[in-house]
Parts: C-alpha cells; sequence; structure tokens
C-alpha cells in the first residue's frame, strides 16, 4: 500500500530533496544538483516566486520506505492573468512501480480540481527558468544542472495515468570546430555598421550587475510570444541575479548594445558542471565547491542557456555579433563542444538561428497534460 505524505517541515524537504539520490544512485548519467539550493528553492522565505505561487510537496512511502516525490504548484500570475487554468508538477521521481507515480499524480489532480483548474501538466517548474520535460529519447547522454534526468521507465508511468503529450523540447550539441568564422564574421560587421550597435564583454561580474535588470526585460520581451511563457517579476529578478549571475564567468555573458546604449540582444553561456555535481555528491563541502570552482574555469564544454534579442532587432542578424564574441572566447579557453538547453520544437526560428553549426539533436523530452 503506497501512503503520500506532504512535506512541510524542514526535514521532510530534505527527505524530499534526497529521493533522486537513492533512485538514481547507480545511474552514470544523473546529474545531482546542490542540496543547498534545492531546499532554498523550496523555502518560501527565501524564494520570491512563492509570492506569486503556491506549492505543496509530497513524498510516497511504501512499507515505511519513500519511493517518490512530486511537487504540486499553482502559478497564479498564469492562472489569473493569463487566465491559463493550469495545475503544474514538477520534481517528479518514483521507482518502477505505477501504484507510486499514480497516488503522486492523484495528488496533484486533487489540488488542480480544488483550485477549480482545467489541466495538469508536467513535468515543469515555478517558472520559465526553471526546469522541464521528462526525457524520452537520449537516456545514454550525461545530464546537466539545468534540466532532469529521469529513468527510460517513467514514460510509460505519465501515459498509463491517461496524461498526453503536450510540449516537445529538442537538446542539441555540436563540437566548437562547426563555428566557422565565415558564417558570422562578416555579417556582424555589416549589422553593427547599419543598425548602429556594438558588443559588450565583461571580465568582472559587478560590471554586469548593473545591466540585468535590462537583461531579464529583453528576455520577457524575447519570449512573450512562446506558448506557456510566463514572466519574470522584479522581485524574481532580483533572486535570479544572485542565483544565476553571480554563479556564472562573466566572460561567458555577451551583450550587444545600440547607440544610446539600450540592450538590444544579450546571451548566457555556462561552464558544464556536470561531471563536477556528480563529484560533488550535492554538497559543497569538503570538497565539492573545489570541483565546482575547477569546473568554472577549465570546463571544455559549455551551454548556452539563454539567448535574448528585442522584438525589433530579431532576424536582423544581431546574434552574429554575439556568436562573434563567443568565438573569440571559446578559441582562448579551447572549447571543445557546445551544448544547447531543451528548446521548444515550435521554435522554429531558434532553429535557424543555429543551422550553420550543424548542430545533432541527442536528447528528446516533453511534458504531459490531462484535463481535470
Amino acid at each position: 500500500m503506497i501512503t503520500v505524505v506532504e512535506a512541510t517541515s524542514k526535514a521532510d524537504l530534505k527527505k524530499f530533496v534526497k529521493v533522486p539520490f537513492a533512485i538514481y544512485k547507480d545511474s552514470p548519467y544523473w546529474v545531482p544538483p546542490i542540496i543547498s539550493d534545492e531546499l532554498n528553492t523550496f523555502d518560501k522565505e527565501k524564494n520570491p516566486i512563492f509570492k506569486d505561487a503556491d506549492a505543496w510537496f509530497f513524498l510516497a512511502y511504501k512499507d515505511h520506505k519513500i519511493v517518490g516525490r512530486i511537487a504540486a504548484i499553482v502559478n497564479w500570475i498564469e492562472v489569473k492573468e493569463q487566465k491559463v487554468k493550469k495545475m503544474r508538477f514538477g520534481w517528479f521521481d518514483f521507482y518502477d512501480d505505477t501504484a507510486i507515480s499514480d497516488a503522486l499524480l492523484q495528488k496533484v489532480e486533487e489540488i488542480g480540481k480544488q483550485n477549480n483548474l482545467e489541466y495538469m501538466e508536467g513535468p515543469v517548474g515555478f517558472s520559465n527558468l526553471d526546469k522541464v520535460g521528462v526525457v524520452t529519447e537520449g537516456y545514454e547522454h550525461i545530464g546537466n544542472m539545468i534540466t532532469w534526468y529521469n529513468h527510460p521507465y517513467y514514460v510509460k508511468h505519465y501515459e498509463q495515468y491517461s496524461l498526453v503529450k503536450e510540449k516537445e523540447y529538442l537538446e542539441n550539441k555540436f563540437p566548437f570546430a562547426n563555428a566557422k568564422p565565415e558564417f558570422f564574421a562578416r555579417i556582424q560587421e555589416l549589422v553593427k555598421k547599419r543598425y548602429q550597435l556594438r558588443a559588450l564583454n565583461f571580465t568582472k561580474t559587478k560590471d554586469v550587475m548593473p545591466m540585468a535588470d535590462k537583461m531579464f526585460d529583453l528576455f520577457n520581451d524575447s519570449y512573450a510570444s512562446l506558448s506557456s511563457f510566463v514572466p519574470i517579476n522584479d522581485i524574481q529578478k532580483e533572486h535570479f541575479k544572485k542565483k544565476y549571475i553571480s554563479f556564472i564567468n562573466p566572460e561567458y555573458i555577451k551583450f550587444v548594445v545600440d547607440k544610446d546604449d539600450n540592450l538590444v540582444a544579450f546571451s548566457i553561456v555556462m561552464p558544464s558542471f556536470s561531471k563536477a555535481l556528480q563529484k560533488a555528491k550535492g554538497k559543497l563541502f569538503p570538497f565539492g565547491a573545489y570541483h565546482l570552482l575547477k569546473a568554472k574555469k577549465h570546463s571544455k564544454e559549455v551551454i548556452f542557456y539563454l539567448i535574448g534579442v528585442h522584438p525589433e532587432y530579431q532576424n536582423k542578424g544581431v546574434t552574429a555579433i554575439l556568436f562573434n564574441e563567443y568565438h573569440k572566447t571559446f578559441k582562448e579557453k579551447n572549447i571543445l563542444n557546445c551544448i544547447r538547453t531543451p528548446e521548444l520544437e515550435e521554435n522554429t526560428a531558434i532553429r535557424q538561428l543555429w543551422k550553420n553549426f550543424d548542430p545533432e539533436i541527442f536528447r528528446r523530452r516533453r511534458t504531459y497534460r490531462k484535463n481535470i
């Protein structure tokens, strides 16, 4: 018999965070999060998303042993302002027993009905900067810090609960050697001259911070037309600046501005921390921080995390300026491989952006939905 209990205390939330550590203990592909970071994400006093969202965290027990978890989430901006009556769920992990997954999904469905919502979708996080999607192909590739990984059996659990495909996401990669300057060097010079643009590069994080709010504003403008997009508010901006910007190599953040210093485009790239996080095993101390710092300085793989272009400048070659700056930085650092975060299959514009790099789709993931 499966018993589902809501995790409310700090001790229970720590158990919630540790569930996948047991489920994936023998997996060479799963990348563990930093436990303290996960706990901060679920802390209603520390994560500003809770000003606009509610979340319930559930643990599944079988014979007094924890066998699964799920987070049920309502983003009230999405529900009240965008009129999208969606019940979100994420951080969904379980052993291969449909009684476990069914019991957890039933809790999500119950909360959705209680709040008069129309459907449930997952796995998703609180917002568009959170992890998304269950892996459906590419299980043999190592995960990374900004995606979820899962065993192949997860998909059948979604589908047996009558959840159906909602959105498809693609993950691509290409060797840095594929980035040929002839595809963007000449174009970027013409674009800069035509629109009076220039690139901004950074060597210190403190120099990035004054423009970070503008970057998140541009992020909102760039992705507003995509389905399921929920804009980042001012309180969240402060949170993400502390959580992400201070963690990223400043030289991996590139801006493009116009003649009046208005932000036109930006991109954020991160070094791959996958192997370092596996060595850290969820803890910064005593050696986890060392492994992460080493990866930050010496990783030969990078992850393109975000690219945003102002709607007025989209399809005008502005990204060539960003690519030209990254090419110089990556060449100096002897980068070998470039990885892209999950991108919506419907986002054809982003695929056009990368076509000259001959990318390989190495993993697919999707979200599932069910009317409630």
